[in-house]
């Protein structure tokens, strides 16, 4: 079945450009496939159903104000960016002709039993009705607390994103969140009530997960996308008629795309590396595995080096499942509390449970509440179901801070690039980011970008590419 693994290669030449594999279309690897398209032979390898990745755009369908049914597309990963944070994929975007639309990133809270009478907390951080969605609030001490700690935290974590501290093994930025928090007197509500839902609602991970993150990576992201501001918050678009749009615009312009093709193995020598697909092996003169990192490391198998060992299996990742809904009894009782982003407590720290009000998050044409609800606590009438999808998010700990900082040291070894958003922050514009960089260097490495075109593709490319 493999009778070709010992094929010694074909050396690349002016009448053969150089082969790349990119194993994975998500972001990462559909940047890093964006901008080597027209420089060398490409082949797109997804494993999955569907192209793009996190970017997953469901079609659906309910009737109008005018009881006409309408058909319109839904996201359920990728959904918001903003001008300050996303320079790359707004330049992508702009560049594909994808247009955008405005959206809203409010964000609210309901804790079951949290309440003095054992009722459920409401609030939500639109306006000062929402924040005090419930009137009693004005009277409560723990909630003004809560509201007291939060302009405190947004002041001191502000200043140490501004101070710029090193990130060395004894910086206090390498502290875990849940020390700094008892270090620096914030209250129980403030930490249960506003701190662990806002991180829930980045980073989709369970509370006792985000309470070892180092403080870096919450102080870094949140003051990078205005998270922890008063005044002067970026604005958030959406992209006009789901993610999808953006990828068929690059798929399209790939001619080997190959679609629902699990990558079995990497083999890798002195003249480049083999891929191993179902009854198939092809070589390749380098390959980006723009996949999760733990993907990656299983499909270098016994082949991987020590280093890449030890940084790709550092990085764990956490399960979760999202559902497109239009069940509105898991928002907040009080619609005054309603929000873009809803927090929903409860017993469990095991999984975080979200729900996206995407009338708020998209430009929808029925008024009727549809939700994507990541790890629903509550059961889900199964008539108001439309679709489920399984994702895993990156945890960034310690651990994982720790290898990010030795990726670098792994680029362009035995022929092999990787990508993807677990090398920063586990959003959109970081793994597009990683992807850029990844053709980036192969383009340094083949030279594939001839002298005299040299300034007419810089002038051209994304600011990531040639930064």
């Amino acid at each position: 079945m493999y009778s070709d693994l010992r094929r010694p290669a074909t050396a690349p030449s002016p009448q053969r450009p150089i082969r790349v594999a990119i194993v994975g279309s998500g972001i990462a690897g559909l940047a890093a496939a964006h901008t080597l398209q027209g420089l060398a032979d490409l082949t797109l390898y997804e494993a999955g159903d569907h192209f793009g990745g996190h970017a997953h755009t469901v079609d659906m369908s309910l009737s109008d104000a005018h009881g006409r049914a309408v058909q319109f597309p839904v996201d359920m990963g990728f959904l918001v960016l903003n001008e300050r944070t996303y320079p790359n994929l707004q330049g992508l975007l702009a560049a594909l002709d994808v247009p955008l639309a405005p959206s809203d990133m409010s964000f609210s809270v309901q804790v079951p039993g949290a309440a003095r009478d054992g009722s459920a907390l409401e609030w939500s951080g639109s306006d000062l009705s929402s924040v005090f969605a419930q009137r009693r609030n004005l009277a409560n001490p723990r909630f003004l607390r809560m509201l007291a700690d939060i302009v405190r935290f947004n002041r001191l974590t502000t200043q140490l994103a501004q101070r710029g501290e090193d990130l060395g093994e004894h910086s206090p930025l390498m502290q875990p969140l849940g020390d700094f928090l008892r270090a620096h007197g914030f209250s129980e509500a403030f930490r249960d009530w506003y701190f662990l839902p806002m991180l829930g609602c980045i980073w989709s991970c369970p509370t006792d997960q985000m309470l070892a993150f180092p403080v870096a990576t919450m102080v870094r992201f949140c003051h990078n996308h205005g998270l922890i501001q008063i005044t002067n918050r970026p604005q958030w678009f959406t992209v006009a008629g789901g993610s999808r749009r953006y990828v068929q615009k690059i798929v399209q312009g790939i001619a080997d795309r190959r679609l629902s093709t699990p990558v079995r193995q990497v083999l890798r020598d002195e003249q480049g590396v083999r891929i191993v697909t179902e009854g198939l092996v092809e070589r390749f003169d380098a390959v980006v595995l723009a996949c999760h990192s733990d993907q990656a490391l299983t499909v270098l198998g016994s082949d991987a080096s020590q280093n890449e060992r030890e940084v790709l299996g550092a990085i764990r990742y956490q399960r979760n499942r999202a559902v497109l809904h239009t069940d509105a009894s898991v928002l907040p009782a009080n619609p005054r509390a309603w929000a873009a982003w809803n927090y929903e407590g409860g017993s469990s720290n095991a999984r975080v449970c979200l729900h996206y009000l995407i009338n708020r998050l998209q430009p929808l044409p029925v008024s009727q509440p549809v939700l994507v609800s990541l790890n629903p606590q509550r059961e889900i009438s199964a008539d108001k179901v439309v679709a489920t999808y399984d994702c895993e998010h990156p945890v960034f700990d310690l651990a994982a801070i720790r290898a990010q900082a030795r990726v670098n040291a792994m680029q362009g070894q035995r022929h092999t690039w990787f990508a993807g958003a677990w090398a920063g922050y586990g959003f959109h514009e970081d793994g597009l980011k990683a992807g850029l960089h990844a053709a980036r260097a192969i383009i340094d490495r083949h030279g594939l970008v001839p002298l005299p075109q040299a300034g007419d593709v810089r002038r051209g490319a994304l600011p990531g590419v040639f930064a």
